[in-house]
């Protein structure tokens, strides 16, 4: 029990004081999420809409497939995206391997199924209405849609806070294509593990606290748009 208070205390002034390792772990977490999170909603949004607005020829499986690439485990991601960045893959003359960009790329491959997924399922939920009132009131289709987008825009919103919430507490492609480096590409998740691993109990439990302060805002914000 002491050791934990004597860290606990430990954790908390290395926060008050804005330690620079604590600083840089939470900026690069929080940059990396946000960026990773704004391409997945750029792709999973209109892709989630799409399928849940069109009937084609394999939609379920299309469905099947996106149900089940949320599940998808975060090493396989970064193995795939590291196949393709490494100097003996196929994108290696870009150069991004180990740096933030790398891991922006493998979070958004995460968070694309995520953010689709909710977005199908809200669109879903909708009025069944929406569209044929707006077609009948002189609306285009594009315009229809558009309407059922704003209508349920509080359960896009959702899918996206979703997404950001998966990238920020994953650790696996932050720690392939990020390299862990000091002040450059260390994560909130991969420094609580390495830290963890040489004995800085302290820095590792603080780093904790920050990362569960964002998830209970993350669940927060999820719960004020679902009550919408």
């Amino acid at each position: 029990m002491d050791f934990f208070s004597e860290s606990l205390r430990t954790a908390l002034e290395l926060i008050t004081s804005r330690d620079p390792d604590v600083v840089s772990a939470v900026t690069v977490s929080v940059v990396v999420s946000l960026w990773s999170t704004l391409f997945a909603s750029l792709a999973g949004v209109p892709a989630g809409v799409a399928v849940a607005v069109t009937e084609f020829t394999g939609k379920r499986a299309v469905v099947t497939l996106l149900n089940t690439l949320m599940a998808l485990p975060t090493v396989v991601v970064g193995l795939f995206v590291y196949s393709l960045i490494s100097r003996q893959g196929p994108l290696g003359g870009f150069g991004i391997l180990f740096t933030p960009w790398a891991m922006v790329v493998g979070q958004t491959l995460l968070a694309i199924p995520i953010v689709a997924n909710l977005t199908m399922s809200a669109i879903k939920g909708a009025d069944p209405r929406i569209v044929p009132t707006a077609l009948t009131l002189g609306a285009g289709p594009f315009e229809s849609i558009r309407r059922l987008v704003v209508e349920m825009r509080f359960g896009i919103m959702a899918a996206v806070i979703a997404g950001f919430g998966r990238v920020i507490a994953e650790v696996g492609v932050a720690m392939m294509l990020g390299g862990n480096i000091r002040g450059y590409t260390r994560t909130m998740t991969t420094a609580i593990a390495m830290e963890t691993g040489k004995g800085e109990f302290a820095l590792g439990l603080a780093l904790g606290l920050i990362l569960m302060t964002v998830a209970l805002m993350i669940n927060m914000a999820l719960n004020a748009l679902q009550q919408r």
